[in-house]
């Protein structure tokens, strides 16, 4: 007779009804596990006496770990075995002081029963926020119910007040009476008749999203299903990295010459030095340039009408930060390069959009921004950045609350003030980037944007738009958010209408936020409606949020 061998589950031990488990899911890169670490320790213990004060007792669920001189979960098989030995009926708190993959922790929270709390902390140099946006980004989409909280101070008694919230009852809600359903917005016909037209066009004569490995540092967030997009009349064409370092280095050195010849005449500065370990090398330039005209002429192959090249993975251990290449594409004024055979400028006289990050719900964002602004003649570069942080302006020149978007590496010289020469290339970070490579740096010069994000909630593709300012605060205001950030990051300081810090945090369902200019206040309106439209038209459910300039409200339907 034949036997079987039933394995045995061991069940985890069951939590105190007074304790509270907590996991900190981290990056997969060791150098910053250990360079944030410290960060995420005195995070905790301010946490742990905030939870005490509310009478419960916070417990680690997984050990620091002194081979690796950290805590952080750090890979997503790491995270199951956490998760095989957490009470699933626990309370659970997902606290982030930095950024983290969500991959390392999504399996494990998908399959808990208990109440899931998202915590950050409040901090530019420490972007635990933007870890816990990308979380809760993925948490939505994946359908799975959880609460969110973040403080500058866990002391302060209107955060005590929430945890305390969600220690009795399992969740706590914000307001989020600042979101109106698009629906209910009165559009003017002219407007309507052109997003229609737009989305026709675009269903008729469908796009190529061009992705560079799919998935990227555990956005799962960030990965539109097929089966959604195509709706829309857009088509993925999964393309590899590994093409793009061999097309890369095919790339004769003199074009990749000229191609920084073409920046530098412009004004454009490359901050260089001769240690590669530890500043930008001409080599380094060399090689982001030869990716450049690989990227555009492989682009050129597969008729895509925009890519996403995978950030930080992937390629980090043969070539440079793919940065500086991204905030070239993203721009209408840019280095121009032939076809093979040598007879076409390619994308002459227009960006390619370009996805940082391989996010491609921003993919989606920026073809529909681009199309929009082309239409209407409006400035078509645009962008994402990640929502890094924010405070009021220091130097009291703004009264309102002054967001710091800054994305990791690029954006695209005609977003900033001077355009290419006020933009400058400093070498990426070493914690990230080994073999270096030089960003696309510049200050966002004042004026009116049209903000947005895409995403996927229950099943469905969704769109978030609202209007902001960008202001120009002094130089030293804007050195002293440089530091407390990341300084070789392009930076921009956004007002946003009608949505105070908290409502936005409230609603936000991703690290990323999409971001392009208009001539004008009125002419900003316009755009944000006419891409509103047009997301509707393609199938997208569409909030607006906030109001337009001065607190003015959209008009509504009666």
């Amino acid at each position: 007779m034949v036997t079987y061998t039933i394995p045995k589950l061991v069940k985890p031990r069951k939590a105190r009804a007074n304790e509270v488990l907590m996991v900190a899911s981290g990056d997969l890169r060791l150098s910053a596990n250990q360079t944030c670490w410290p960060a995420q320790q005195e995070m905790e213990k301010a946490l742990a006496e905030a939870v005490a004060d509310c009478g419960f007792k916070l417990v680690r669920a997984h050990p620091y770990k002194a081979d690796e001189g950290h805590g952080f979960i750090s890979s997503q098989k790491e995270g199951m075995e956490v998760f095989a030995q957490v009470d699933p009926a626990a309370k659970l708190i997902v606290a982030e002081a930095v950024w983290q993959y969500s991959h390392h922790v999504l399996a494990g929270l998908l399959s808990h029963e208990g109440p899931i709390l998202t915590l950050a902390n409040w901090s530019g140099q420490w972007p635990g926020l933007v870890g816990m946006l990308n979380l809760n980004g993925c948490l939505t989409k994946a359908g799975k119910k959880y609460s969110t909280l973040w403080a500058e101070d866990f002391s302060d008694p209107n955060f005590l007040k929430r945890l305390q919230q969600w220690l009795k009852t399992g969740a706590v809600r914000h307001a989020t009476d600042h979101v109106i359903p698009f629906s209910r917005v009165k559009v003017p016909p002219r407007i309507r008749r052109l997003a229609d037209a737009l989305a026709a066009e675009l269903k008729h004569r469908k796009a190529i999203m061009g992705v560079f490995d799919e998935g990227c540092m555990g956005m799962y967030n960030a990965i539109i299903p097929d089966e959604l997009l195509h709706p829309c009349g857009v088509f993925k064409e999964r393309l590899s990295q590994s093409t793009l370092y061999y097309e890369t280095m095919q790339v004769p050195d003199e074009e990749a010459l000229a191609c920084r010849r073409w920046m530098e005449e412009r004004g454009m500065k490359f901050i260089t030095g001769p240690n590669p370990e530890t500043d930008l090398t001409d080599d380094q330039i060399l090689l982001q340039c030869k990716m450049y005209i690989a990227a555009l002429r492989l682009a050129d192959d597969f008729g895509c009408d925009l890519i996403g090249i995978q950030y930080q993975q992937g390629l980090k251990d043969l070539l440079p930060a793919s940065d500086l290449v991204e905030g070239m594409l993203n721009n209408t004024d840019r280095p121009p390069v032939k076809s093979r055979d040598g007879k076409r400028i390619l994308y002459e006289g227009q960006p390619l959009v370009h996805f940082n990050e391989v996010d491609e719900c921003a993919g989606l964002d920026g073809l529909l921004t681009f199309r929009v602004h082309r239409a209407m003649g409006q400035p078509v570069e645009n962008t994402l950045h990640d929502v890094r942080w924010g405070d009021w302006d220091r130097s009291g020149t703004v009264k309102d609350y002054v967001w710091v978007f800054l994305i990791s590496g690029s954006a695209p010289p005609a977003h900033f003030l001077g355009g290419w020469a006020g933009a400058s290339s400093e070498r990426q970070p070493a914690m990230y980037f080994r073999l270096g490579g030089g960003t696309l740096k510049g200050v966002s010069k004042p004026g009116e944007i049209v903000w947005s994000r895409v995403y996927v909630d229950r099943a469905r593709l969704c769109m978030d738009l609202g209007r902001a300012g960008v202001v120009e605060l002094p130089p030293e205001e804007t050195e002293r958010r440089w530091k407390e950030t990341t300084p070789q990051w392009p930076i921009m300081h956004a007002v946003t209408y009608g949505v105070n810090r908290d409502q936005f945090m409230a609603r936000h369902k991703s690290n990323h936020i999409q971001v392009a200019y208009a001539n004008s206040a009125q002419e900003a309106d316009a755009a944000l409606l006419a891409k509103a439209a047009m997301a509707e038209a393609l199938g997208l459910q569409v909030a607006i949020c906030g109001t337009r300039k001065n607190g003015k409200p959209w008009p509504l339907l009666e």
